[in-house]
């Protein structure tokens, strides 16, 4: 359950480019489709079955190289911090904390910027672009040997880690209502992919040099780019783009969008508290596997593999047969109920075993997303799916700017000198308790199980 967010997590993740260069750019791109037998501009019907199950796959292993880049980053990213503030576990949280928000605010400012843009331009242009920059900006990481420098290179990468809501707008575009959830289960077995290898790379590398993960991801962003300027097919046709406008690109009218009908701003919260909840395990995790149970990057690399493997277990085998059988609805209740009870389970592990045992258990939260996904794409007009795609990450955004410091803080605060009592434990524990309230909201919102037809004109 890395994978949805965080970011971005992804860890879940977003670009911003200006209107003309983006225009002028994108003028010069291959125009190739999956059969070769028309334009780019001609997009991907969702009825075409056999070009939409090749789109499926080009944009499967898009999101996959995306992660694997970010996944390998996790598990030196922290011990780095700590370095340039001398060892000191409790200061070195705080500090990335304050990367984390600033990486969130980034997402939220930039996030419904990218969805208007690929509304507009179309998916495939402002994915090219993202990775591009990302890899980019892995290099500037890579040679920073100061704070600040450090710091700069995560708010740019905080503008560039957008592909992943893209191609969540990409799948809208080329799957039908009906099939939604299983598409977005699809892309989170990706997600879980990624993460197999991502960290335990990332951890092994750290290993051999901390900063060569850094090297390792840009070279990933990069190859991902150039796979997407040789093979990823465009999905959105010109005649169902819509004009890109600023007003619609704020990301605060981005978020008033999803206040149009009751359920879609029901499940709105839904993710928000879903995603604030699941900020907890990019901000502490790493910190707090070193304090509590003395595991090293690469012992970390390794637990994040087994959380990618059992997240792609679930959501490639699972996410199917659990809607088939229980509709979107309860499939999401069921997600958001094994969360919460992984996040307990995290919280009180006193040995690493127990904590191991939690994240089977905690894998199953993944058929939480792409169940929600699902509910609040069949609620948008076809032309606005890449907004409400800006407006979802907007909200992980915001989720990304309270998140981190609201966990560090308390991760610092249960382990430091004046801690009220020693429980380092809290951070999970009171992620366990917005997961519930998750729950308890979708239970009363998401009551419809297949929404109302909306225009496709």
């Amino acid at each position: 359950m890395f994978a949805t967010a965080s970011k971005r997590t992804s860890e879940l993740c977003n670009a911003t480019y200006g209107h003309s260069s983006t225009a002028s750019w994108g003028a010069t791109l291959p125009r190739r489709n999956l059969a070769d037998t028309g334009h780019m501009s001609e997009g991907l019907s969702p009825a075409s079955g056999s070009r939409r199950k090749a789109a499926l796959v080009f944009i499967f292993v898009t999101v996959i190289l995306d992660v694997l880049a970010l996944g390998i980053v996790i598990p030196v990213l922290p011990h780095l911090i700590a370095g340039f503030k001398g060892g000191d576990l409790a200061s070195a949280a705080y500090v990335y904390g304050i990367f984390g928000t600033a990486f969130a605010v980034m997402q939220f400012l930039f996030s419904p910027v990218q969805g208007a843009l690929s509304d507009r331009f179309g998916r495939r242009r402002v994915i090219l672009l993202s990775n591009l920059g990302l890899g980019l900006d892995y290099i500037l990481m890579a040679v920073a040997h100061t704070l600040p420098l450090l710091f700069i290179g995560r708010v740019i990468s905080g503008i560039c880690a957008a592909s992943i809501s893209t191609a969540n707008a990409y799948i809208a575009d080329i799957t039908p209502v009906e099939k939604r959830a299983q598409s977005y289960g699809f892309l989170g077995a990706a997600f879980g992919l990624g993460f197999v290898l991502g960290p335990a790379v990332g951890g092994l590398c750290a290993e051999v040099d901390p900063r060569l993960p850094f090297w390792v991801a840009a070279g990933l962003s990069l190859a991902n780019a150039a796979y997407g300027w040789l093979i990823l097919p465009e999905s959105l046709p010109v005649e169902r783009r819509s004009a890109f406008s600023w007003r619609r690109a704020n990301p605060l009218a981005s978020i008033v969008m999803l206040s149009r009908q009751r359920q879609l701003f029901g499940l709105a919260g839904v993710v928000f508290l879903s995603q604030l909840a699941h900020v907890v395990l990019p901000a502490v995790f790493v910190l707090y596997a070193a304090y509590r149970y003395q595991w090293t990057a690469g012992d970390v690399g390794l637990v994040l593999a087994l959380v990618g493997i059992c997240s792609a277990v679930v959501q490639a085998g699972l996410m199917r047969p659990l809607v088939g059988a229980l509709g979107e609805r309860r499939t999401l209740l069921l997600g958001l109920t094994a969360g919460a009870l992984g996040f307990g389970i995290y919280g009180f592990a006193s040995t690493g075993v127990v904590f191991l045992i939690g994240i089977p258990v905690m894998a199953l939260w993944g058929v939480a997303s792409p169940a929600a996904q699902a509910l609040m794409t069949a609620q948008v007009d076809p032309k606005e799916q890449g907004r409400l795609q800006g407006a979802i990450w907007s909200l992980a955004g915001v989720a990304g700017m309270i998140g981190p410091y609201l966990f560090t803080q308390i991760f610092a605060t249960f382990i430091g000198d004046s801690a009220p009592m020693v429980l380092p434990g809290a951070p999970f524990l009171l992620a366990a308790l917005l997961l519930a309230a998750s729950g308890m909201l979708a239970w009363l919102v998401a009551r419809v199980e297949r929404p109302v037809s909306v225009s496709t004109a």
